[in-house]
């Protein structure tokens, strides 16, 4: 039986007290109507999406859908129909898209992985620990694109994570149905007999721009409440089968000769091969195993230059498999700001280059309440070899809250010591009267060799997202010196507040599906000396202010916002903005407009504006952002984004300007190419990026991928895009790697 339970805040001190249990379906025992039956399948299954075995006739069903959105609790414009059946090995869930107009049906997605929103589609949730805690989504759309992730916690949604599952789409005059086959060997489960599932299925309506759902359809709760998810049932006697898998890889690189900019030679070219495997081991039903040993991330595709105009360092996302699976059971912080774990500090440098990783392991998964996180990796060679280990434990408080800690240490070669970090963090979100709460706590530090002492960090927050209100403030305090080894730090020897205060109404007039403001209220971030108060504006460091005086969402699914901003920075020493333009040590407070509109991108051609004006370190400047993309129907897609910044200064004018293009043709579902190329005029310089990636099998990938990188510099000799220039490429590789599963 689940309970609930009500907290109330005082200052920072929180009180909780056990209410009556919940006998409905927000929490507690689920009633019947929020549960399916699956049916057991004896004879084999063929996947092709047409329901054509006999057993689908006789499974149960459910097609009670109700609208999220545009209107919260009314039925679903067009029925959808949902069975579930299951062998000794997998579940087969079918849902049926019961469809109107099917001409209008939207679908121009087919890679793996590919942003799916754009389309018609359906979702499924599962969460096999049926925790109401965690839970992993699989999702297609009427082309048959596979898109899956992992869900923890409240709000962490890995999207990198991929599982071994497969779909089959039909489509008819009627409708479109999806048959997904998901191996029990992609789920992480209590073995025994007759578990339960939690279990949801979204359907998104594209045309419509309309969100149904089977449960949790109210607008403060959503697809990932999982408190308010169904149950499968009737599931039998569940085993995990094929406790190994084994990924070995074999890979062919030819490296080009590396030149500087004005086309000298600084390190020759090679050929070389490499081998490799990963292994996947399922200790317990609920606790796995991983182990990497020659690792290579050479599919990954090259992060996305940017152009930084400020004085600060950029955080860059984690795209490297290996690290993405459960990546959210370590971590503890605030993404982007402060992170314990920052798992781009093993194998790649400061610059992002790789380092080699010779060997690593990991343990993730589920011991009753304690969920547990393990990495160790050892990386480089010789006099810069090194390990790195992270040990993570939660443990579960109440519904869906947790008490936690981590550890971090690096211990590099050559007596340079060992570099510790370690933190405790609690989560405690909460349903006070329907709407949500979710106040958190976190405290870290760090210790450094050479450096005295424990430096601190710590953050207090509370997040009240709901429908109407949508609030949130936070308190960080990060002493000067905390440095965690394998973590990332934006500022250090800080006060930091943020917070904003947005009043999100549904007029239902001249197309405006909701309204967003924060006036008058701005939403803010202040940061000020250690020493100092935030409360005292001499203290100031930096700080940001905007009023959205008008922003909100129209019916079609267009996004537009009118911001006014009033800015602070306060550099103590000089720092260069751009290449040759020096800012001067000062205080400086500024003013700023900004007008965005962005159109749905369920449209064949999508356009989106992004324009900010105004003062700028005692100077003027007008940042222009466009995007474009063109989605040809399911094989073919074309983006561009283009972002440029002219600024007028006392110390000097510059034009920032960055480009990214990208051309996507999709073979099939398992077949796509992908080219991409950047350039921005701070590096001056362009890089190409194109992958072939096939999957032969659910399992199995072949990667074809060629990356390079010219020089633009105006009086460069070999500057591109001058043909004398492609012999006298910055980098360059041609990459061929083969991956195949084995399950012994």
């Amino acid at each position: 039986m689940r309970t609930r339970v009500s907290i109330a805040l005082a200052g920072i001190s929180i009180l909780s007290r056990m209410a009556a249990a919940q006998q409905d379906n927000s929490g507690g025992r689920r009633a019947s109507s929020a549960t399916i039956r699956a049916t057991l399948i004896r004879a084999p299954v063929t996947l092709d999406g047409r329901l054509d075995e006999p057993f689908w006739a006789a499974a149960d069903s459910i097609n009670d859908f109700r609208q999220r959105e545009p209107l919260e609790g009314s039925p679903a414009t067009e029925r959808t129909v949902v069975k579930v059946a299951h062998d000794a090995d997998a579940l087969y869930i079918v849902v049926r898209c019961y469809d109107s107009n099917m001409r209008s049906v939207r679908a121009s997605q087919l890679r793996r992985d590919a942003d799916l929103s754009s389309d018609d589609n359906v979702q499924l949730l599962i969460d096999s620990f049926d925790d109401r805690r965690s839970a992993f989504v699989f999702a297609t759309n009427p082309n048959g694109a596979l898109w899956d992730a992992q869900f923890s916690g409240v709000d962490d949604l890995n999207e990198n994570w991929n599982g071994i599952w497969d779909v089959a789409v039909s489509r008819d005059s009627a409708g479109w149905t999806a048959e997904f086959r998901i191996p029990l060997l992609a789920l992480r489960f209590h073995a025994g007999t007759n578990p339960e599932f939690g279990f949801n299925v979204r359907r998104f309506i594209r045309r419509k721009n309309e969100e149904d759902l089977w449960r949790s359809y109210g607008r403060a709760q959503g697809f990932y409440r999982l408190n308010n998810e169904g149950a499968i049932m009737d599931l039998g006697d569940l085993r995990r089968p094929h406790d190994l898998e084994l990924y070995p890889y074999a890979l062919g690189r030819a490296v080009e000769t590396e030149h500087d900019s004005v086309g000298r030679e600084t390190m020759g070219g090679y050929f070389g091969g490499k081998g490799g495997v990963d292994a996947k081991l399922g200790i317990t039903p609920t606790l796995t195993a991983d182990v990497t040993v020659s690792t290579d991330f050479a599919q990954v595709e090259a992060d996305q230059q940017v152009v930084n105009l400020t004085r600060f360092p950029f955080f860059f996302p984690e795209k490297r498999q290996f690290f993405l699976e459960s990546s959210g059971q370590l971590d503890l912080g605030t993404p982007g700001r402060v992170q314990l774990f920052y798992s781009r500090r093993i194998g790649l440098d400061t610059s992002g280059a790789p380092v080699p990783i010779l060997a690593g392991g990991r343990l993730y998964g589920r011991l009753g309440p304690w969920r547990i996180g393990v990495l160790d990796a050892q990386t480089g060679g010789g006099a810069d070899k090194a390990n790195d280990a992270v040990v993570r434990v939660q443990h579960d408080l109440f519904d869906r809250s947790y008490i936690g800690a981590i550890g971090t240490l690096h211990a590099g070669s050559g007596g340079q010591g060992v570099q510790r970090a370690g933190g405790l963090d609690v989560d405690l979100p909460l349903v006070v009267h329907g709407a949500n709460l979710e106040p958190k706590f976190w405290i870290a530090g760090s210790q450094t060799p050479g450096v005295p002492g424990t430096p601190y960090a710590w953050r207090l927050s509370t997040d009240n997202p709901n429908d109407l209100f949508d609030n949130f403030v936070s308190l960080y305090r990060i002493d000067s010196g905390f440095a965690p080894p394998l973590g990332f730090v934006r500022r250090t020897g800080i006060w930091e507040t943020t917070g904003h205060v947005d009043f999100m109404p549904r007029p239902g007039v001249l197309g405006i599906r909701q309204l967003d403001f924060t006036f008058p209220i701005p939403s803010w971030d202040i940061i000020a000396n250690e020493t100092g108060s935030l409360l005292r504006s001499a203290d100031w460091q930096t700080a940001w202010f905007e009023w959205r005086v008008l922003g909100g969402d129209r019916q079609n699914g267009d996004h537009f916002e009118i911001n006014f901003q009033r800015l602070m920075d306060a550099p103590s020493g000089t720092f260069e903005i751009f290449r040759g333009v020096v800012i001067q040590p000062g205080r400086y407070w500024w003013s700023r407009y900004e007008l965005q509109y962005f159109m749905n991108p369920g449209r064949p051609l999508s356009f989106g504006a992004f324009v900010n004006w105004g003062q700028f370190y005692g100077g003027h400047s007008t940042d222009l952002e466009l995007t474009a993309a063109w989605r040809g129907g399911g094989h073919i897609i074309v983006s561009t984004d283009l972002t440029r910044t002219r600024a007028d200064l006392p110390v000097g004018a510059f034009t920032a300007v960055l480009s990214a293009s990208r051309l996507e043709y999709d073979f099939n579902a398992r077949t796509s190419l992908l080219a991409f190329v950047q350039y921005d005029n701070e590096s001056e310089r362009v890089d190409f990026n194109v992958r072939f990636h096939w999957i032969p099998v659910i399992g199995d990938d072949v990667f074809v991928v060629w990356n390079s990188g010219y020089t633009t510099e105006p009086l460069a000799r070999f500057r591109f895009p001058d043909t004398r220039a492609l012999a006298r490429p910055l980098n360059g590789a041609f990459v061929v790697k083969v991956v195949h599963r084995l399950t012994p």
